[in-house]
């Protein structure tokens, strides 16, 4: 039985290390040019190799610590434009210090820039941020992850993808929370082709825990939702299912399907610094291929979403200036309570070296008003 008295709890703000993030849209990072990025209060540098395969620096030379984003990128190498110093774009390993004469025989090779594991998916360029190594002048050689950066989830080799991203002001913790919160779209996702305030009404959802987070198990999606209504008909299906999971650090992955037809995306909170965070939406779906202007109307209904969420959120940041604590209430915000506790749980497995306890002993019923 769950305590129903309102819980005050507030948001930490620390951002975790150990995981791959979205940094750039795929088409912001080219060949020849040099992109600046941040990721973690980290500043990072991104372009293309000869082979256009990406990579990301830390945008501060281990020399002096000006910006590599100021510099030349030439032949798969980054130059400093202070003093010169080259560093192989992928590895980071230094490759010339011109300074040095003939007779210094420092040992340039063993000299690094901050170097970041790479992947490019779905029409984004990941990062992985790994925990900080010991404090201390320069980089050493980087420790690649042991698992590849997510995927959006695809049932089939002919489908659509599209994707969407917003700034939100806030931290990732509220931009997290606010991303899984159940009872606020009758109130900010209001429109003549979704949903209504009035047409708010009881709901009843399973939920499981799942490796490093937890499930809303699988569904019929909201009966006061015209696009559910609309994808059922065109389906002519028995039936419609929605799963939506959340993982840390901040992913949440949603599967529609209705027979042979299925939605997929994958959203993620991608904090920037600790009061800025960034929402990136990139979906996949294998319906309504052959109608005209279908992804644009798709990106329109997701970009309406997204802006309610964004103003939303900016509205908010006025009263979170004022650090408040948050009152969490069962059962609409279990879900948030839920991923304060994973939190907490993989920092203290982190710091112990233990294996990490999940919040959730087993299947869970809520029920809320949306």
């Amino acid at each position: 039985m769950f305590d129903e008295s309102p819980q005050r709890q507030t948001p930490d703000a620390l951002m975790l290390r150990g995981f791959w993030y979205r940094a750039l849209a795929s088409e912001r990072v080219r060949r020849n040019r040099l992109e600046r990025a941040m990721l973690l209060d980290i500043p990072l540098v991104l372009g293309r190799d000869p082979q256009s395969k990406p990579f990301a620096l830390q945008d501060a030379c281990p020399h002096r610590g000006m910006p590599l984003s100021c510099g030349h990128f030439e032949g798969g190498q980054v130059e400093c434009s202070y003093h010169g110093w080259r560093f192989d774009a992928q590895s980071g390993q230094c490759q010339l210090i011109p300074s040095l004469t003939a007779d210094q025989k420092m040992k340039v090779d063993r000299i690094y820039a901050g170097s970041y594991a790479c992947e490019e998916q779905d029409g984004f360029v990941w990062v992985f941020v790994p925990e900080p190594g010991p404090a201390g002048a320069g980089f050493t050689r980087r420790a690649d992850p042991t698992a590849g950066a997510p995927l959006v989830s695809k049932f089939g080799d002919k489908y659509k993808l599209a994707y969407l991203t917003s700034d939100l002001p806030c931290s990732v913790d509220h931009g997290i929370i606010g991303l899984m919160d159940p009872a606020h779209g009758p109130f900010v996702h209001q429109a003549w082709w979704w949903r209504s305030r009035d047409s708010i009404h009881e709901k009843q959802k399973a939920f499981e825990p799942i490796s490093m987070g937890f499930r809303m198990s699988a569904h019929t999606p909201s009966s006061n939702s015209a696009p559910y209504k609309l994808l059922k008909l065109y389906a002519d299906a028995d039936s419609i299912t929605t799963t939506i999971d959340f993982t840390l650090p901040n992913m949440r992955w949603e599967t529609v399907r209705a027979g042979k037809y299925w939605f997929s995306s994958l959203t993620t909170v991608t904090p920037i610094t600790r009061r800025h965070c960034r929402i990136d939406v990139v979906a996949a779906w294998n319906f309504f291929r052959w109608v005209p202007f279908g992804t644009e109307l798709l990106k329109f209904v997701f970009a309406k979403f997204v802006e309610q969420d964004r103003k939303t959120m900016e509205e908010q940041s006025e009263g979170l200036k004022h650090n408040p604590h948050l009152m969490l209430i069962d059962d609409a915000d279990r879900p948030a309570k839920w991923y304060f506790q994973l939190k907490q749980a993989h920092l203290e497995a982190r710091r112990s070296g233990g294996e990490m306890k999940h919040p959730m002993e087993g299947p869970v019923t809520l029920r809320w008003r949306s």
